[in-house]
């Protein structure tokens, strides 16, 4: 049967999978299977697959469950959901079967995450609650008098976060409790509670167990004002009496992601010792430090990886932490590394050096290691390719280790629906340097034939676009456009110096790398060079407002969720600027001191623009508030060029495009694709 070109609504039938974890005994990969419902919303579910491919159902319901997590013993899954009201609980069930059971009776709020104790005997957790005004109880009873919705009070910078909302002054604690205790007590948390931790001032942890099981190590910040001061994470030792004590030795800088060794000798973690770096445009590294403290070891300095590269795409989250785990018999740790718009397994060695050790055109996403050290979880995907479940091993004949793809839930889909494969490029630029880009060809594609095309440009802007499936750019070679896309310089995945270039200094560097693709579609026989669009997302939306201040040679332009002027948007993003932090200048000074953040604002340069332009936006973003596409709309509005805003109600966020609500992804969708048949068909 001959196959059909993707459509906007095959969204609706993407089964989408995520955070991969090997069992103990490395027989099977615990995942989550997320599907889209006839009612308009996502449903997550806990499945697991053995080496032969045999999946197994593990949660049930109508309500979503979150992250899951084998205990070290194999003998429970634990697992977060509100499935039995307001409230996230950390749920257990047995992998003997039976009926899931909530650990604790935690009162409304939110679950940062938790951590099996090697011996299974506990579990550490972060913890948020609610804003008591605004938790359900406290919303029936306003329902019932009639009373309005009350107002936030706060008294810090950071009282919310995209994606995560409005919590005041509210922060994560951590606790760790006796599971025994804890189900024997029927989820009372004080019977069960070993230790609570709260010595963050923005509720920021990372930890990580000791072998033996009675201590953890935190990683969290030392200023009172983290939102404010350079980064100065430390690493602490909390044994389960409360006692914390500060390992000596470390530098100032960013830490987190920290992992024991199997042998208890060493604590591993990622970072940089750059105190003004708030924005990660240097590499992140892996150091080790003895768990008694003393002179971090820094692995990968000599080498121009990054631990932390995002590879974007809308058939999964943006990951933008790093993935290590230690090999169990503590010669080094596993890594996922991005690189050259792909994602690989990598080792590093306790003697320093990062090894690739999976090689191709794909993103691979790891999860846990198998104690054997034989066999790794992940998942992996390609740009024609939807992502499923692999397992990682390790091949004699070679040495290096090849993905066993274990799942096929998209099957069906694949089998009837004709993509575009992409075709590589590097394009020279300026200071004799080249672009890694990409080109995907309409379907149908016919020579001689010239084509409109839009060139899309990625958020971050400190990521990257890559080998990975990406469902809106298959929309438009189906709808036939020829697509283009880059990693400018900004991107990460190219080194230190790539990713740096544009520091404190966007529409620069960037812009030549974005108009030396841009002349490359010019001269192309399959382009038509009149007929070209321009299109981005957050830091895309700030280049495709910068293009069309700068040039008139796109037909058309769509920016979403962007950036337009730096001067308001120091003060109302959720993660304000500091002072000379990455960019120069402040908003809140005389002319002198927002003279660079205005010199960098698209619309700055907007007297100039001549093309028509829709604005695509969140009411609910909190890291690109609405006014920035509301300006953007309003100049071109009096300056007379045709535009047109979409403007998403407030319950949805920054993340729209990726896991908002289906029918309104659907509508973006339909919204991108009449711009572009209005101006270039």
């Amino acid at each position: 049967m001959a196959k059909r070109p993707i459509c906007p609504e095959d969204l609706l039938r993407l089964v989408l999978v995520g955070d991969p974890q090997i069992s103990p005994a490395g027989d099977r990969v615990l995942f989550s299977k997320k599907v889209i419902t006839e009612k308009n919303s996502y449903l997550s579910h806990l499945w697991t697959v053995d080496i032969e491919g045999r999946l197994t159902q593990w949660t049930q319901g109508e309500k979503s469950t979150g992250v899951g997590r084998w205990s070290p013993d194999g003998a429970w899954i634990g697992f977060v959901s509100g499935r039995d009201g307001p409230a996230q609980q950390i749920y257990l069930i047995s992998t003997c079967g039976g009926e899931a059971r909530p650990l604790l009776k935690l009162q409304e709020g939110s679950i940062g995450g938790f951590l099996w104790s090697p011996d299974s005997a506990k579990i550490a957790f972060t913890f948020r609650p609610a804003i008591p005004e605004l938790t359900e109880s406290a919303k029936k009873e306003r329902d019932e008098k009639g009373l309005s919705k009350p107002p936030l009070v706060f008294n810090d910078v950071m009282y919310r976060l995209d994606g995560d909302g409005y919590f005041a002054d509210h922060r994560y604690e951590l606790f760790v409790v006796d599971v025994t205790k804890a189900l024997a007590g029927k989820g009372d948390l004080e019977q069960s509670l070993l230790c609570r931790y709260s010595a963050d001032a923005a509720g920021d942890y990372s930890y990580g167990w000791s072998p033996s099981s009675d201590e953890l190590a935190v990683i969290h910040n030392v200023s009172r004002r983290p939102f404010v001061d350079p980064p100065n994470k430390q690493i602490w030792r909390l044994s389960l009496d409360g006692q914390a004590w500060k390992l000596e030795g470390l530098p100032k800088g960013d830490k987190g992601n920290p992992k024991w060794s199997p042998d208890g000798k060493w604590i591993a973690y990622v970072g940089d010792v750059d105190e003004n770096d708030p924005w990660g445009t240097r590499n992140t590294k892996l150091y080790v430090v003895a768990a008694d403290g003393g002179e971090p070891r820094d692995l990968t300095g000599h080498q121009d990886y990054d631990l932390e590269v995002a590879t974007l795409s809308d058939t999964k989250d943006a990951g933008f932490g790093s993935v290590i785990e230690w090999c169990p018999d503590g010669t080094g740790l596993f890594a996922q590394i991005g690189w050259h718009g792909a994602q690989q397994l990598g080792f590093v060695s306790m003697t320093g050096g990062i090894e690739l050790l999976t090689e191709g055109n794909h993103s691979i996403s790891i999860g846990s290691v198998a104690s054997s050290g034989r066999r790794i979880a992940g998942a992996i995907s390609t740009a024609v390719k939807v992502p499923e479940i692999i397992v990682l091993e390790r091949e004699l004949a070679t040495g290096r280790w090849a993905p066993k793809v274990l799942t096929d839930l998209n099957h069906d889909f694949h089998a009837e629906v004709e993509l575009s494969e992409p075709e590589e490029l590097h394009i020279p630029t300026t200071d004799g340097l080249e672009t890694h880009a990409w080109v995907l060809k309409p379907i149908g594609y016919l020579e001689p034939k010239r084509y409109a095309a839009v060139l899309q440009v990625h958020g971050g802007p400190h990521c990257q676009y890559g080998w990975h499936f990406f469902h809106e750019m298959q929309c438009q070679a189906a709808a036939g456009y020829v697509v283009v896309y880059s990693n400018p310089r900004g991107s990460k995945g190219y080194g230190e110096a790539w990713t740096a270039a544009i520091r404190g200094n966007w529409g620069n560097k960037d812009w030549d790398d974005i108009q030396a693709v841009k002349r490359w579609m010019e001269h192309q026989p399959y382009i038509h060079p009149g007929r070209m669009s321009i299109m981005g997302g957050s830091y895309g939306g700030y280049m495709t407002n910068w293009a069309i201040g700068h040039t008139t040679d796109f037909k058309c332009a769509i920016t979403d969720r962007c950036v337009s002027n730096m001067v308001s948007m120091a003060g109302n993003s959720d993660f304000p600027f500091n002072r000379d932090g990455y960019f120069k200048g402040i908003a809140w000074g005389d002319l002198e001191d927002i003279k660079e953040l205005w010199r960098q604002s698209p619309i700055a340069y907007f007297k100039d623009v001549r093309t028509p332009t829709l604005i695509i936006h969140s009411a609910g973003d909190l890291r690109c508030n609405i006014e920035q596409g509301e300006q953007v709309f309003t100049a071109l509005q009096m300056e007379g060029i045709e535009s047109r805003m979409v403007r998403y109600p407030d319950t949805t966020f920054h993340g729209l495009s990726r896991s908002g609500p289906p029918d309104l992804r659907l509508h973006r969708l339909g919204e991108i694709l009449s711009w572009l048949n209005k101006f270039l068909q």
